[in-house]
């Protein structure tokens, strides 16, 4: 039995705040899916540079302010950080957060629909420290 399995990759752009600002994306990977060819698989959503990331969250009012509180006591915006001394900026804490975080996700979906939890949406959290235009990346395979 031979399986071929498809890959379309498809993108979108967003505006961030940054400064950990949250962004629910389900909608907009959704969207991707849902104009494939591929009924069936696996998406991997993935931000490409070093200070925001993707993860799933309850996309509610308290986790919002809840996750950059959390992140500000793991990696706090004003620590001394090696990265401002090597580049002369201020940003040593938003790599560090989009390291913990992680750049991308894989999300099942079949018959055209994610496979995610009742209460669970797909957010990018940009940490950086500037307003940023970010291109998401969702690459879906399947079949």
């Amino acid at each position: 039995m031979v399986v071929l399995i498809s890959v379309e990759t498809k993108t979108f752009s967003l505006s961030s705040n940054g400064n950990t600002d949250i962004i629910d994306i389900t909608t907009d990977v959704q969207d991707a899916i849902s104009t494939s060819k591929i009924t069936s698989g696996i998406a991997v959503v993935f931000i490409a540079g070093s200070t925001a990331g993707i993860s799933t969250i309850e996309f509610e009012p308290g986790l919002v302010k809840d996750i950059p509180h959390a992140l500000e006591k793991i990696a706090p915006k004003n620590s001394d950080y090696e990265h401002h001394k090597t580049w002369g900026c201020d940003n040593g804490s938003s790599h560090v957060r989009s390291t913990l975080v992680g750049p991308s996700l894989t999300i099942p979906f079949n018959d055209k629909k994610l496979i995610l939890g009742t209460w669970q949406q797909i957010c990018l959290l940009d940490f950086d420290t500037r307003a940023r235009t970010r291109e998401v990346l969702v690459q879906i395979l399947g079949d």
